[in-house]
């Protein structure tokens, strides 16, 4: 299929290919109807604009940070390595990215790692913003010094971040409830939750979505208080042990943060019958799915979230229309039959 230009949305969209013009770089003198058709086209032929010959022309440079976790967890290790090749990647379109890795769950060193980005912050950030006031704070500096920020993976909405680049953790939820009520079926009893920490909003929604779905639809389950096992794999396994042992009636758990590796560990040593759906696709969880002890994995892929958050900081610093069905991160199931 032939690239998608200006003038293909100018025609759609029924105006010309100077008003196409004018939206695509936020000029003056466009009414907002026009602006809206002209956007819907875009959207309806999914137009990517080729702005990286525009910015050839004028030499416009490019500055973007990312603010991480580190630590052990696999999904985060390979969103690491996504920036990592994105460095690499995006210098030929003048883009500069930049990464900090803070201790997992920190909102201070969130803090401390805007800080220390002195006064070449450059275009924009994006943060896996951990629930706190101090974080909060933080944003709205950034934002006040004209610095475009957005989350990335955990949304902190309440602050003044500008978008979310991530998936629809709630609705990631429900497919975790909605799984478990067809892998426990018919059986009654309990579902255990693991998550990371209360701290960090995704988890919050993914619960939340598995509340939704359980209780609306599953009489015969009740979910557990959840564990937090700060997404350590040695303190998942610990918590998640004693709770298996104090509660002979499970028969399902979700596991929506990090520490699979404990989970995995846990289950393959309890004597008990339990479904289990699990996020990160790791060569734990791959070898867990194989052999049975885990029954699903929720997967967000990495890469196309770094390359979504680098593209919307991108048009946040040009003031372009974002293409909202090329920024929408999806949520994957994995189950033993479709392994890669």
């Amino acid at each position: 299929m032939s690239r998608v230009t200006a003038q293909n949305v100018a025609d759609a969209a029924g105006v010309s290919l100077a008003t196409v013009d004018r939206v695509l770089n936020n000029r003056k003198g466009v009414r907002q109807p026009t602006i809206e058709r002209v956007t819907k086209a875009m959207d309806d032929l999914n137009f990517v604009r080729d702005q990286a010959a525009a910015d050839l022309a004028r030499r416009k440079f490019y500055k973007f940070s990312f603010i991480v976790p580190s630590g052990e967890t696999a999904f985060f290790a390979d969103v690491r390595n996504e920036i990592e090749i994105a460095q690499t990647n995006a210098t030929k379109d003048r883009i500069e990215i930049s990464m900090v890795a803070v201790p997992p769950l920190d909102a201070q060193a969130i803090a401390h790692a805007i800080e220390n980005l002195g006064d070449d912050l450059g275009d924009g950030v994006a943060i896996v913003a951990v629930e706190s006031q101090i974080v909060h704070d933080a944003i709205s500096k950034l934002r006040n010094r004209g610095v475009h920020v957005i989350t990335f993976i955990s949304d902190m909405p309440s602050s003044s971040r500008q978008r979310f680049v991530g998936i629809d953790n709630v609705a990631a939820g429900r497919v975790a409830g909605s799984l478990l009520k067809r892998f426990v079926a018919p059986r009654s009893g309990d579902i255990a939750v693991v998550a990371g920490s209360g701290t960090l909003r995704d988890h919050v929604e993914r619960h939340m979505g598995l509340e939704q779905i359980i209780r609306a639809e599953c009489p015969n389950l009740k979910v557990l208080p959840w564990i937090e096992g700060m997404e350590l794999a040695g303190v998942v396994e610990e918590k998640l042990l004693n709770l298996i042992a104090e509660n002979p009636n499970i028969v399902g758990l979700y596991s929506l943060g990090g520490g699979t590796r404990g989970v995995i560990d846990a289950v393959q040593s309890a004597n008990q019958d339990i479904s289990v759906v699990s996020t990160e696709l790791s060569q734990h969880t791959r070898s867990a799915l194989i052999d049975g002890s885990i029954d699903a994995v929720l997967v967000q892929d990495p890469s196309h979230e770094v390359r979504s958050a680098i593209r919307v900081l991108k048009a946040l610093t040009d003031g372009a229309p974002i293409n909202e069905k090329q920024e929408r991160i999806r949520i994957e199931i994995f189950m033993r039959d479709n392994l890669l």
